[in-house]
């Protein structure tokens, strides 16, 4: 057998374009399945991370401060005023925590544009008020430090938790747990900080969130008490309402400045069956304690995600389709150049069968020639595909991972391949009478 292994390498060794040629169909296959699964892979990583940073199991409700409610309209020569709309606030948690029974956690988020100064250097930053169901709902872990505990919640103590970019550039080189970093006009003790967060620029673009690791976490209380609280009438507010006598504090509110009190509320279900059900409840509720006024949304990004997923599978599947078929006409290539080789070669076939050789090693010499083509088209293919995925990374920004399993996927139907349509040459090259061979011109 060894020695119809060498005869079937130095067969193709002396027709090394035909062989090449022969093997296009395979190295492209092989190409696109690796390439294909990269893409997959990659996309199926970036959804779980994005996963990971909307929660499961959540729905969110976000606050529409643009959004005018138009119902000013003149009837029978009066004018009738705008309905009025406190906002996400406080008493819209609570009402969501008595009325829906199978919401796990409720969030309520604050966040303010703010700065930070420690150790003489200065930088832009937002303010987050929290709870510390915040950090379970988003799985956030803290790297150092402790998190807020009830009494810093209930008195709205000055303190804060940081995220690790703010502790590498303001406390680089020593521990900042305990000291203090002025956040706006105040100075916050700092009792925690927060792992890293890997957040790609497309995460931020389609789910619309922050970069985390930037910003300063706060008791929610400690931002109410010691910030803003958007829910109280200021004298600036009185003043200007009482400049305009047509203007009343609900148009005031609409002319696109943030009123709400709150700017984000994020409720958590018992199971994802019933995100949707509860997600239409919380509208309900929220629609009628705010007088019918649209200056809300609900939002699942969960199921957003997964719809995404469900596009971007089926999008992988017509790929390893195309794929598919690629290494399908490369075995029937492999297939039509072997058969096409029998009929020039018969009486190299005659020659051997005539000085002793058997059929079986006739088979093995053309099974192994279909099998070492479609081998190397497999070496081939699999550096193409490695160098396309790192192609489509580097240039689209698309998030490629290549791994093992691919590799050897795609090597081992490429061997499959050729020992398939190697089949039937190999035959028909066995089948030849010596006799009628030798005499073939």
């Amino acid at each position: 057998m060894l020695s119809n292994f060498f005869i079937a390498v130095e067969a193709l060794s002396g027709n090394r374009t035909r062989s090449l040629l022969t093997a296009l169909g395979i190295i492209f296959g092989v190409a696109a399945v690796i390439a294909m699964l990269a893409i997959g892979a990659g996309t199926r990583q970036e959804i779980n991370e994005q996963m990971k940073l909307v929660g499961v199991n959540n729905i969110v409700i976000t606050p529409v401060t643009e959004q005018r409610e138009e119902v000013l309209r003149e009837s029978d020569g009066a004018r009738e005023k705008e309905r009025f709309s406190p906002g996400l606030s406080m008493r819209d948690v609570e009402a969501l925590r008595e009325v829906i029974p199978n919401v796990r956690k409720v969030s309520p988020e604050i966040v303010l544009d703010t700065y930070l100064v420690s150790g003489g250097v200065r930088r832009s930053a937002k303010i987050v008020g929290v709870s510390p169901v915040y950090f379970e709902l988003f799985n956030f872990d803290l790297s150092e430090g402790k998190m807020f505990s009830e009494s810093h919640m209930r008195k709205g103590d000055a303190v804060c938790i940081i995220g690790k970019t703010i502790k590498n550039k303001f406390f680089p080189t020593e521990n900042p747990i305990g000291k203090y970093i002025k956040v706006g006009p105040h100075w916050l003790e700092i009792i925690g900080v927060l792992e890293q967060r890997i957040i790609t620029d497309q995460s931020r673009s389609n789910l619309g969130i922050r970069d985390y690791n930037m910003d300063v976490y706060a008791p929610l209380s400690t931002v109410l008490i010691r910030y803003k609280n958007r829910e109280l009438v200021t004298e600036t507010m009185i003043r200007q309402a009482n400049s305009n006598e047509e203007e009343d504090e609900e148009a005031m509110r609409n002319r696109g400045k943030n009123y709400h009190q709150l700017d984000r509320i994020v409720l958590q279900t018992d199971e994802t069956d019933m995100l949707s059900p509860t997600a239409d409840v919380a509208s309900r509720l929220l629609a009628r304690t705010h007088y019918g006024v649209t200056d809300f949304q609900v939002e699942i990004p969960e199921l957003l995600l997964k719809q995404q997923k469900r596009s971007n599978d089926l999008f992988n599947y017509v790929l390893g389709a195309i794929a598919g078929i690629s290494l399908l006409v490369g075995g029937i290539g492999i297939m039509n150049i072997m058969l096409a080789s029998v009929l020039e070669r018969i009486k190299e076939i005659g020659l051997r069968l005539a000085l002793g050789a058997k059929k079986t090693d006739i088979v093995y010499q053309f099974m192994f020639e279909s099998v070492l083509i479609s081998i190397s088209g497999g070496i081939i293919g699999v550096a193409l595909g490695i160098g396309l995925a790192f192609a489509v990374s580097q240039l689209a920004g698309i998030k490629t991972v290549i791994s093992l399993s691919s590799i050897v996927i795609s090597f081992g139907v490429a061997a499959s391949v050729g020992l398939i349509f190697g089949i039937t040459p190999a035959r028909r090259a066995a089948e030849q009478n010596p006799i009628n061979s030798l005499r073939y011109e």
